[in-house]
């Protein structure tokens, strides 16, 4: 990883994570559409992650991370925390490369990725996510067991791989006015942006969060790491209570807002994307584009990148959100 001080990323990171993923990884379309372009008066190009492996971009992150471990640290295994998606895929990614897997995850997870997860071959410790912190319950377990902990976020080589997603997409589309990106503990979007400033220097990079949740929003404004409880929200892989320690100046260099989304947004995005480009998201997985669609950001005449970062949604939950805004999925694609 880069170690210069005011670079504790760089582009050759996310390349690199890119050369490792080669073969691994898929390399997800890109989607448009007539009606999202009308809609937000922008030429909109998302980057389906939902077709990842796993479900989410997280596969990126954690198969990087793995591949990055020397022999020795394989042999006796990994361990991560995460309320599902980086748990999905750190348990696939270390079943690809023959490594033992322990995950904590809250006992409130959907039942859907706790049981991806365990089909994948990985041991799942479950904890409760409003009353224990999960960061120190992992790194006690990963230090009980001898194991390396795989951060969902927090580590340079999880970001690198993130940052593959943002690479693909300048590389198939080219240049872009303005990058949207969900934003949890800030991987993705460090990455995505460390790639997308390095290669497209006038892009202006956006977050995505819960209006709930503006925990890095605030974070960004005031110059610091801020903490939350944890929050309510529908969007599960974005209750995170604080900006991470390495994404964090990371953001503050390459990141130029965040924009706030309701629950009542994400599912409205959720259902346009389900009834007009085909594709099923999970509510953190539509943050994006919920912001592009919200009316809150003018993208008029931009060129606009959209990561749609995830797809892991039972279908008991998603009839149930639906049914929750009066939506009817019945309309025709475009």
């Amino acid at each position: 990883m880069s170690t210069a001080d005011d670079a504790p990323l760089a582009l050759a990171d996310v390349r690199a994570a890119a050369a490792r993923l080669d073969g691994l990884a898929h390399r997800t379309r890109v989607i448009t559409s007539r009606t999202l372009d009308e809609r937000t008066g922008a030429s909109l190009f998302c980057k389906a992650e939902c077709d990842q492996r796993t479900g989410s971009f997280k596969f990126r992150g954690a198969c990087n991370a793995i591949a990055s471990l020397d022999p020795a640290q394989r042999a006796r295994g990994v361990a991560a925390f995460s309320s599902g998606n980086h748990a999905q895929a750190v348990a696939l990614a270390a079943r690809l490369h023959q490594v033992a897997a322990t995950i904590l995850m809250p006992a409130d997870a959907p039942p859907a990725k706790i049981a991806a997860t365990r089909g994948y071959g990985a041991e799942v410790v479950t904890y409760d996510r409003y009353r224990q912190d999960r960061e120190a319950i992992g790194r006690q377990l990963a230090h009980d067991r001898g194991v390396t902990l795989i951060p969902p976020f927090d580590d340079p080589a999880v970001m690198a791989g993130q940052g593959t997603v943002a690479l693909e997409l300048i590389e198939e589309v080219g240049a872009l006015d303005v990058l949207l990106v969900c934003v949890g503990g800030g991987g993705l979007i460090a990455g995505c942006a460390t790639a997308a400033t390095a290669l497209l220097p006038g892009v202006r990079v956006l977050g995505a969060e819960p209006a709930v949740r503006d925990v890095t929003k605030r974070s960004l404004a005031t110059g610091q790491r801020l903490r939350v409880p944890v929050p309510q929200t529908i969007a599960d892989g974005q209750q995170v209570e604080s900006p991470g320690a390495l994404t964090f100046p990371v953001n503050q260099a390459h990141v130029a807002d965040v924009a706030l989304v309701t629950d009542d947004e994400l599912i409205d995005a959720m259902a346009l994307a389900f009834e007009r480009l085909k594709v099923v998201l999970e509510p953190s997985g539509a943050a994006a584009l919920a912001a592009a669609l919200s009316g809150h950001l003018d993208l008029r005449g931009l060129r606009v990148g959209v990561t749609l970062s995830g797809g892991n949604v039972g279908i008991d939950r998603f009839a149930a959100l639906m049914e929750r805004r009066g939506w009817g999925l019945d309309a025709p694609s475009a």
